[in-house]
């Protein structure tokens, strides 16, 4: 059972006075290399180390720094990153090849922690199709290449490619070979985003139960958002027994997009009652680690997204305004600060009311009786059916068209010029 208290769900104490045991979860950010492989989002030198620094700022533990050997360009942007960053630990991508192993662990020389991030399709379409390999040749690059990394790295993740469309029981064998060649990270990658809450949380479960040895390693999830379940996914993950979570911000990736950073800290956050999870994630840096990739990349997130969008803290509707002048919990469930939003906006359009008029206006300097500010709502409306936004500008012309044309504003028994009337 969760209460209330200063705008923020806490948890009730137990019967025995105790709060709900908390669990570490590791964020796994790969906007720099997922994310940056989405088409607009590729960056140069200078602004994937901005980025990186502002992803060490923000509490983020792992920060996948690009494909090393995918270009001179990537092999030179992991290993500035790796020289660059101390706080995180730093991870580069890698095929199950010796060539590209090696190449990450060059690029990750110089890093304060660093860790090699191998990945080896695993479902039969793939292995068919795209690597032309058999289930048994696949097991075997597993086994080599993970022994391979662990010659240079002690930190070692494995992804089996396209797992959620993978056959149960080869996917527990291709994780018990990495598992056996000495990986420390298992990660599950949702790789076209076709599984849904339910079922990929089975499969974790189903690998905790199955996989000798998964007590001493870690479980990650990697979530696409094709079918929009990225989040909900990586959730469900987590409450699997996932403990590292791999995500960009703004949701950034191939296609759809991954799991986006900002949604799944804050639903941590807002309901620890069934995600009891404590992180390293800064929450008032969100947002503005949400701008700074939109500064660097060729877009920014949808109005709509949840957190960091422009209308994410915005309201329009009457009922909704009324509500939140009154209370923002109201239809707030977190505020603007804690995620770094400067503040929610009241919007003013055709679905607006009263209240929000009256505090808009009041904010302008004009504070009107009931009788004025039915006056005032009335040629709101027949502006606000004309125009998708009303500016303040077009509320002061009602306003001294309409109620005050000597261009003075009242407020409770004063008289105060009305703006640029001063």
């Amino acid at each position: 059972m969760v209460i209330w208290k200063y705008g923020l769900f806490r948890l009730r104490p137990s019967s025995k006075g105790e709060d709900m045991q908390q669990e570490r979860i590791y964020f796994f950010d790969t906007t720099l290399r997922d994310g940056e492989q989405s088409p607009g989002c590729s960056m140069h030198m200078a602004e994937k180390l901005r980025l990186a620094r502002q992803l060490e700022s923000l509490g983020v533990d792992i920060v996948e720094a690009g494909f090393a050997i995918a270009s001179e360009g990537d092999f030179a942007g992991v290993e500035a990153v790796a020289r660059a960053i101390r706080g995180p630990r730093i991870a580069s991508l890698s095929r199950a090849k010796q060539d590209d192993i090696t190449a990450a662990a060059r690029a990750l020389e110089h890093a304060d922690r660093s860790r090699i991030h191998i990945f080896l399709a695993s479902s039969d379409i793939h292995l068919k199709y795209k690597l032309k390999i058999s289930r048994e040749q696949a097991l075997e690059q597993a086994d080599t290449s993970v022994r391979f990394a662990r010659k240079y790295v002690d930190d070692v993740e494995f992804s089996p490619e396209d797992a959620t469309r993978t056959d149960p029981d080869f996917l527990c064998s291709i994780v018990q070979t990495a598992v056996d060649a000495g990986a420390t990270v298992i990660n599950i990658p949702d790789t076209v985003g076709y599984t849904m809450p339910p079922e990929y949380a089975a499969t974790f479960r189903m690998l905790k139960q199955r996989v000798r040895g998964m007590e001493n390693v870690m479980l990650s999830s990697h979530c696409h958002d094709d079918l929009g379940m990225a989040v909900a996914n990586s959730l469900a993950a987590l409450e699997a027994g996932a403990r590292q979570v791999e995500c960009t911000i703004n949701g950034i990736g191939e296609r759809a997009g991954n799991a986006a950073l900002e949604e799944i800290a804050a639903a941590i956050h807002v309901r620890p009652d069934r995600l009891p999870f404590t992180h390293s994630i800064d929450l008032e840096k969100l947002y503005p680690t949400s701008r700074m990739l939109t500064e660097i990349i060729t877009f920014g997130p949808a109005p709509n997204k949840a957190i960091v969008g422009s209308n994410a803290f915005a309201h329009e509707a009457g009922i909704h305004q009324h509500g939140v002048l009154s209370n923002p919990l109201c239809y707030e469930i977190i505020t603007p600060a804690q995620v770094g939003v400067p503040a929610n906006r009241m919007v003013l359009g055709k679905h607006s009311g009263r209240h929000a008029l009256g505090h808009r206006l009041g904010e302008l300097g004009y504070t009107l009786d009931r009788e004025e500010l039915d006056i005032a709502y009335g040629h709101f409306v027949h502006v606000a059916d004309r125009k998708k936004s009303v500016f303040d500008q077009d509320l002061i012309g009602i306003v001294l068209t309409h109620l005050r044309p000597e261009g003075i504003s009242r407020s409770g028994d004063d008289a105060v010029a009305a703006p640029n009337q001063a």
